[in-house]
């Protein structure tokens, strides 16, 4: 115990020393190796640009597999032919790692149509562990958007079977993404603008207390609107064990049709059907982890960690959330290997599943392999961990969590890149990735900046998460960056900085 205490003091003080010495402007007592750097740079940049093989594991999570729930069949295909791709192109150690996650979920089929007063198919998606509606249902569907619980209660005779509209008009939209902190020097808001609150919503306590009185009255089917725009349905969900109820988002244009049609009393009747299965036989989900492994005796122990996670949603494809991140950090594996590099410290590569749900993938890592008193050496030879979501398009620079010395680092690692369109690097984090799992165990981790055109408007958990939202050139450019920087903290003598 005494022997880590002094280990731990140790390594503040040089982290310490080594961010006083970096804000003062001298970089180099961080001990980075300078001398093959823009030689191996030269190599990575002709391995991601004229032999790419990026399209290839992109193509493959987005076009062959498509959707990847975490706790799906699709997933698990994905974590497996990542691990075999790893494995095939080289990589040591390829392998799975299982974590307990819970019951999975398929949707097999679903309808959702206007039968009258005229005939006009919807744009809706089931939320994820919905559970199946019990046939095709054909009926006039019930408002109860802006009621009170005490209101809704008394309705309860009429909501068996039915197809229920659970919230009014929807007046509130996504219709801004956040803003790019590197456009500019001026200091912006971090991170997604907030999802606008619909309109008359109930409070905590009447909203729970009219979803009891669904569930007790058997409702049918629930439909809710979307907060995007021009057919784009923000789409999630999360497993309601015996509360399940099958339940459906629909574009928000098309929620707002019927829900009008029934205020002006017209005689509408839609056609709603939901065949979905929960898995029990595998509740596991799966990390796939390969390994560059380092080659220098004093510090090959030492591991610098790149990942993204590999789940997404289920109504798109996953290309921009997280397929591309996905794809890039297989490519970066792929281009480090290939050129022959010999990294000092290991450089591990990890696809995570379970990102959409909190982060429970990589959040498993850090519990096995960091936490506690028995992974301490571990902990303090995991040198830093970088990541790749929260955005599309290229990398402009990495959100350098409030470390000064870090960012120091990021801006020397940068600068030979400006020409693939890197801007700068920004003090400040950023939540909602899986750097965060690795920060709570008192890792340093990282993600970078992309672009958000169009982002959070149109892509991030939608149905138009498709193929058409990534480039390839795109893709390059993030596995080139990714092996570099990975590359360079591989490189140094000491620690990255704390």
């Amino acid at each position: 115990m005494a022997i880590i205490g002094r280990m731990r003091h140790s390594r503040i003080a040089a982290a310490t020393c080594a961010a006083a010495v970096a804000i003062g402007g001298g970089i180099a007592a961080q001990g980075v190796r300078t001398a093959d750097d823009r030689s191996v740079l030269d190599q990575i940049r002709r391995e991601g640009t004229e032999r790419s093989q990026v399209m290839t594991a992109f193509d493959q999570f987005v076009t062959v597999i498509g959707a990847r729930l975490t706790g799906s069949p699709a997933h698990k295909q994905a974590a497996d032919w990542a691990r075999d791709t790893f494995a095939r192109w080289g990589l040591a150690n390829s392998h799975l790692e299982a974590w307990e996650f819970g019951r999975g979920w398929v949707l097999d089929g679903q309808v959702i149509e206007m039968l009258e007063p005229r005939y006009m198919p919807l744009i809706g998606y089931a939320e994820a562990w919905a559970a199946p509606t019990k046939s095709e249902i054909n009926g006039t569907p019930i408002m109860i958007g802006g009621r009170s619980a005490a209101d809704v209660g008394a309705m309860r005779d009429k909501l068996a079977g039915a197809i229920v509209l659970t919230q009014p008009i929807q007046t509130g939209f996504v219709r801004e993404d956040r803003p790019q902190p590197t456009a500019s020097d001026a200091p912006v808001r971090i991170g997604a603008p907030p999802m606008p609150r619909p309109a008359g919503a109930p409070t905590q306590a009447d909203a729970r207390q009219i979803q009891q009185t669904l569930r007790g009255a058997g409702v049918g089917v629930l439909l809710r609107p979307s907060a995007g725009e021009h057919g784009t349905v923000f789409v999630l969900g999360r497993d309601q064990g015996e509360n399940a109820v099958p339940s459906m988002v629909l574009a928000a244009e098309h929620y707002n049709m019927i829900a009008r049609m029934l205020q002006q009393g017209l005689p509408v009747k839609l056609r709603v059907g939901i065949k979905s299965r929960f898995l029990t036989s595998d509740t596991n989900s799966y990390n796939a982890i390969a390994d560059l492994p380092g080659t220098d005796p004093a510090l090959r122990d030492q591991v610098v960690v790149l990942g993204a996670h590999l789940d997404s949603w289920h109504s798109g494809a996953g290309a921009s959330d997280n397929g591309h991140g996905a794809a890039a950090v297989m490519e970066a594996a792929r281009i480090l290997h290939a050129i022959g590099v010999r990294p000092r410290r290991t450089i591990r590569f990890a696809l995570w599943g379970g990102e959409e749900q909190g982060l429970l993938g990589s959040k498993a890592y850090v519990r096995q392999h960091l936490e506690g008193p028995a992974n301490a050496k571990a902990r303090d030879n995991l040198a830093v961990y970088l990541n790749l979501d929260a955005g599309m398009g290229p990398i402009y620079g990495w959100y350098s969590e409030n470390n000064a010395a870090a960012k120091s680092l990021f801006d020397r690692w940068l600068e030979p890149l400006r020409d693939l369109g890197m801007r700068r690097n920004i003090l400040p984090g950023i939540g909602n990735t899986d750097h965060l799992s690795f920060k709570a165990a008192g890792v340093p981790g990282f993600n970078p900046i992309e672009d958000y055109t169009t982002y959070d408007v149109r892509t991030h958990h939608t149905n138009v998460d498709m193929y058409e939202r990534v480039r390839a050139e795109d893709l390059k450019q993030n596995a080139i960056v990714l092996a570099w920087f990975a590359y360079n903290a591989s490189m140094m003598d000491g620690m990255f900085p704390r």
